[in-house]
């Protein structure tokens, strides 16, 4: 839920050619009343073709003639002859936008592919364009917070004051609304787009919580999906409190690798070839920030979320380095800062990304209301795994807190949805690789390509041409690998970057952008 690319849907002359409009499933909930989108121009220099429009959907989806809310919608239409229908697209989050995300696949797909679908962007319900949109507290990430680990009774109450504080917020400014954000009614929000666009099925394509949410749009409408693909795949049998527990050993695993990478570089940054030495001087810095932030912009917690980015995505690593190196080696805090400007400071779409995140999570599933089993769960977990496990506790703790009650997690197991595409990188941090394993197994027929060593978050249109070469395929007529044993295929990892002195540091021009559209965090 970090800063992000921002969308430029505006408002501007409407363009003819809506899609047109066949009839809609027998039974589908409020097919009756979904008027086709009125689509707007509203292309950037970036993606020209991109098309905005809006569309009316209830509140509570038990009460279809109650209180409306709005979705902010984006499309790149089809140019093909050969029509193969709406492919929705979600970059996960939960809380991120979508809009910008449907001219990136358009474009990043093979142009023979992409000009198939109407590719279909959206703000799911709270998010960005969609109203209402939510921001329970604005500036709640502002520097300096304190810090991330309560090595003492006063720096834990300070962090509880401040998660009570925003899940206090997020009642009192939406009790009305916060009953219906969730993933289901978000599904059910899916269904309406479907039946607006007048199709009788969808393809859909989600990286991170995107995977969860196709999943259980799978689950409540299995015959409404032609294809589906899941990038990054959450594990449905942890949401939520489990997974971020899951997460925390991963995410140290991946900022180890950060530490072997700039030891392997030492000749460049200086801080030592023994990986451990690194890690610990890392540490040091870290103790540093806590006792007299960085231009009073970079204290522990920031200096962790500067850091968090590197292990969704490797490109960011000669950045980290550079800020990390000067800082070490010449007492120069002014690359830590611009990192953590870059990567980190938390504006206001990173204000609402943030609310959505906890109100989706907070009312998906159940979490400890005793902080005592957070206290225990998270110093055992720190014991193993100290970079990101009390920052990550600290950014869920609303939830031990929220104002809504609990929801039972969706079981989205499923033997009626087509062969479904999965994509897993072994050393995913943020959707550690047993998620994937586990979804193969609970969606029958489904498909599942590993990229083996991988370590990114997001993996197809990022680069790899092994990795795309199965979602076009895919995507073209259905066809899916069929293998033997856990991976139906596998493909090897892109190689890490070089740094930034070096030819070629930024790595591929599409992997870049695509994180810059996922953020952090989901």
């Amino acid at each position: 839920m970090r800063r992000r690319a921002a969308v430029l849907c505006g408002a501007a002359a409407v363009l003819a050619g809506s899609v047109t409009a066949v009839p809609t499933a027998a039974g589908a909930p409020g097919a009756a009343q979904a008027a086709p989108p009125a689509w707007k121009k509203c292309g950037t220099s970036d993606y020209p073709t991109l098309q905005c429009a809006s569309l009316k959907v209830p509140l509570d989806h038990a009460n279809p003639g109650g209180r409306q809310i709005t979705l902010a919608l984006s499309r790149v239409p089809h140019t093909a002859k050969t029509y193969q229908g709406p492919l929705l697209v979600n970059p996960g989050g939960p809380g991120g936008s979508g809009l910008t995300l449907a001219g990136f696949v358009a474009s990043a797909l093979p142009k023979g592919v992409a000009a198939q679908y109407d590719v279909i962007g959206f703000d799911p319900r709270g998010v960005g364009r969609s109203e209402p949109a939510l921001d329970c507290s604005p500036g709640h990430f502002d520097p300096v917070r304190p810090d991330s680990v309560p090595s003492g009774s006063a720096i834990e109450k300070a962090n509880l004051d401040r998660v009570q504080s925003f899940a206090a917020a997020c009642g009192k400014k939406y009790a009305s609304v916060l009953p219906y954000v969730d993933t289901v009614s978000a599904a059910r929000d899916m269904d309406l787009i479907r039946a607006s666009l007048g199709a009788r099925q969808i393809n859909y394509f989600g990286y991170s919580y995107g995977t969860y949410l196709g999943a259980v749009y799978a689950k409540l409408y299995p015959d409404r999906v032609r294809r589906a693909v899941l990038d990054s795949i959450v594990d449905p049998r942890g949401v939520w409190y489990e997974d971020n527990l899951a997460q925390d050993h991963a995410f140290n695993d991946r900022h180890q690798a950060l530490m072997a990478w700039i030891a392997r570089h030492d000749t460049t940054y200086k801080l030592g070839t023994d990986p451990a030495g690194v890690e610990a001087k890392w540490y040091a810095m870290r103790a540093d920030l806590a006792q007299s932030p960085a231009q009073r912009k970079v204290g522990a917690s920031e200096l962790e979320d500067t850091f968090l980015p590197g292990g969704y995505f490797n490109g960011y690593w000669p950045h980290l380095a550079e800020a990390f190196a000067a800082y070490v080696n010449d007492k120069d805090a002014e690359p830590l800062v611009e990192a953590y400007e870059n990567f980190a400071a938390v504006d206001s779409a990173g204000d609402n990304g943030y609310s959505v995140y906890t109100s989706v999570q907070c009312r998906d599933a159940g979490w400890p209301r005793d902080w005592g089993h957070w206290r225990a769960d998270n110093w055992a977990t720190y014991e193993k795994a100290p970079f990101m496990t009390w920052n990550n506790a600290w950014y869920n703790a609303p939830c031990a807190f929220w104002p809504t009650e609990a929801l039972e997690p969706v079981d989205v197991s499923n033997d009626r949805v087509p062969p479904v595409l999965l994509f897993q990188a072994t050393g995913d941090a943020a959707t550690p690789y047993e998620g994937g394993v586990a979804v193969h197994e609970l969606l029958r027929g489904s498909s599942l390509v590993v990229e083996q060593g991988g370590g990114n978050h997001g993996i197809t249109l990022s680069g790899s041409s092994c990795l795309d070469k199965h979602l076009a395929a895919y995507l073209t007529d259905g066809t899916v690998p069929r293998g033997e044993g856990e991976a139906d295929a596998v493909c090897a990892a892109l190689p890490d970057p070089k740094p930034l002195a070096a030819k070629s540091s930024e790595g591929s021009g599409h992997g870049t952008a695509l994180h810059g559209l996922l953020g952090f965090r989901g």
